[in-house]
C-alpha cells in the first residue's frame, strides 16, 4: 500500500480545499506565503478553529499581533476562541510584546537582538500539542543569511515532525521572496496566496496556488477564493478563466476589508 493511501489527513478549515486535497497530511509542515491582504492570517485562524472542532489540541503563535487582536478577528467571522480556550482545545500565544521588549533591551545595551531564534516559537508548547500555527516566521528571519535561515528552518521542522505536530507555517511576502526557494525544499507542502487581475473581467481576484503537497493529488490551476463573513471560501477552480456569468459565487455575504 502506498504512503498516500496510508497517510492520515487533517482538515484544512476550507471545505472546498478538503474536497480537492483530502486535507493536509497529518504530522507534516505546510508553508503558506503571500502578499499583505491576501488572507494568510485568516487562513491560519480558520485552520486552527477547524482543528479545535475536530478535537485536536491546537496552538496558535502570533509573532506580530496580540492575543486580543486575534480573538477579535476570529469573532468577526463567528469563531469563538473563548470556548475552545476554556475546554483546552486552543492555546493562543502572542509574541509581539515580548519581541518589542527584547529589541528595546538590546538597543539599550548596545547589542544586537537575538537573531533567528526559531526555538522561542516552540518553547512553550503544551504537552500533547497536535496542531501548530505560526504567524508569521518573518519577524524572526529578517536578519538571517539564506544559509542560516535554511539551517534553522530544517531544525524547526525536524523537531516538529519528531513530535508529530501538524504545522501551518506562515511567511510574509517580503521574507518569502528572499527565502521561498529554500523553504520549499524543507516543507512538506506549500500554498501561495496571491492577488491577480482576471483578464476576462478586469477585476483583481484572490487566488490560491498549491505549489506542492507531497503524496497528494493537487490541482494545477489556480483556485479563486473570496473572504466572506464565514471566512475563506473557494469560488472557482478555474485559472481565472471563463466569462463572469460562469464563475460560481461564494455562499454567504462578502467580508469587507
Amino acid at each position: 500500500m502506498s504512503e498516500a493511501k496510508e497517510m492520515k489527513r487533517i482538515c484544512t478549515g476550507i471545505l472546498q480545499l478538503d474536497l480537492l486535497l483530502g486535507g493536509f497530511p497529518m504530522g507534516r509542515t505546510i508553508l503558506v506565503t503571500g502578499d499583505a491582504g491576501t488572507g494568510k492570517t485568516i487562513f491560519g485562524l480558520q485552520f486552527a478553529i477547524a482543528c479545535c472542532k475536530a478535537d485536536l489540541r491546537t496552538v496558535h503563535v502570533a509573532t506580530e499581533e496580540g492575543t486580543e487582536d486575534l480573538k477579535a478577528q476570529a469573532k468577526s467571522f463567528g469563531w469563538d476562541c473563548a470556548e475552545h480556550i476554556k475546554n483546552g482545545a486552543l492555546t493562543l500565544v502572542g509574541l509581539s510584546t515580548r519581541r518589542t521588549q527584547e529589541i528595546e533591551t538590546s538597543v539599550s545595551m548596545n547589542i544586537d537582538p537575538s537573531k533567528g531564534n526559531f526555538d522561542s516559537l516552540t518553547q512553550s508548547l503544551p504537552k500533547g500539542t497536535e496542531v501548530l500555527v505560526i504567524d508569521s516566521l518573518g519577524s524572526h528571519a529578517s536578519d538571517l543569511t539564506p544559509r542560516e535561515f535554511k539551517d534553522r528552518l530544517d531544525v524547526l521542522i525536524h523537531n516538529l515532525n519528531k513530535r508529530e505536530i501538524t504545522t501551518m507555517l506562515i511567511l510574509d511576502s517580503a521574507t518569502s521572496r528572499e527565502y521561498n526557494d529554500l523553504a520549499l525544499f524543507s516543507v512538506y507542502g506549500a500554498i501561495v496566496m496571491l492577488k491577480k487581475e482576471n483578464p476576462y473581467t478586469g477585476r483583481r481576484e484572490r487566488v490560491l496556488d498549491i505549489v506542492k503537497m507531497r503524496n497528494t493529488s493537487t490541482p494545477v490551476q489556480l483556485l479563486t477564493f473570496d473572504i466572506t463573513t464565514e471566512g475563506i471560501t473557494i469560488i472557482s477552480t478555474g485559472e481565472l478563466e471563463g466569462p463572469p456569468e460562469k464563475v460560481p459565487h461564494a455562499t454567504g455575504p462578502r467580508k469587507k476589508g
